[in-house]
């Protein structure tokens, strides 16, 4: 599965109040692996920039002088992005400015239910817990040592490592198949049934004996273990006696 994991930076806090975007950094994952595929655009956008922005992520006016328009970047950042799942921390932040920027330059809109939020993730998981970026990158021993400013393109990059395991690690998504040369899995994972033959309990007549007098010894007549007990019998009973031996 592809994903885009990115990150913006702003002239300011409200988009609908004529804050501007000025740094778009965006990492694409596959899989939960990032690819090494990126896309980096700094935006001049021909507004003032709030010296509280500059003091987060230190672009200056200056600096963004001779960078391109938003309406220079706009196609190279969609056809990178494609139709892929676009995965920010605080995703309605991110997503209010490139949507801002879209529809100013006369492009469509991304739907709502193409982001996916980090932030909302980590409270789920986290509930009560810090779940700031840098809390986050703590808590899954991430290295951010190099965040000493917000940069977008750093900030996707940590945040791919915080998603993957906000998903559950890496792990989770292991599946033995076939890849193509791309990288892209092309196997199937294979669905594994019950056995045909239940193996056999490895506790013999004398364990069971012991576990049934200790519970009724401490538990009494009515246990439910008691209960386990009478149903795990009636099974022994109806299936065949597994026949144990060693090869010559």
């Amino acid at each position: 599965m592809r994903e885009i994991v990115f990150d913006t930076e702003t002239t300011g806090l409200d988009a609908l109040k004529g804050d501007r975007l000025i740094e778009i950094g965006c990492v694409e994952i596959i899989n939960r692996i990032a690819t090494g595929r990126f896309y980096h655009a700094y935006i001049n956008p021909g507004c003032a920039i709030s010296p509280d922005a500059v003091a987060v992520h230190g672009l200056t006016e200056e600096f963004l002088r001779d960078k391109p328009a938003f309406l220079e970047c706009v196609g190279d950042f969609l056809e990178f992005v494609g139709d892929a799942p676009l995965v920010a921390h605080n995703a309605s932040f991110d997503r209010g400015f490139i949507n801002m920027e879209l529809a100013k330059a006369g492009y469509s809109v991304i739907p709502d239910d193409r982001f996916v939020d980090t932030l909302m993730l980590a409270r789920r998981r986290h509930p009560g817990g810090m779940n700031s970026l840098d809390a986050l990158c703590a808590r899954y021993g991430i290295n951010n040592s190099k965040r000493t400013k917000h940069g977008a393109l750093l900030d996707a990059e940590i945040l791919a490592e915080v998603y993957v395991e906000l998903q559950g690690g890496r792990q989770a998504l292991l599946a033995l198949g076939s890849f193509s040369e791309g990288g892209t899995n092309t196997g199937t994972l294979r669905q594994v049934g019950p056995r045909p033959q239940p193996l056999p309990s490895r506790l013999n007549e004398e364990m069971r004996a012991q576990h049934r007098a200790f519970v009724e010894a401490e538990m009494g007549e009515d246990a439910l273990w008691l209960n386990a007990w009478k149903d795990e019998d009636e099974r022994v009973s109806q299936k065949p006696q597994a026949v144990v031996g060693a090869s010559a």
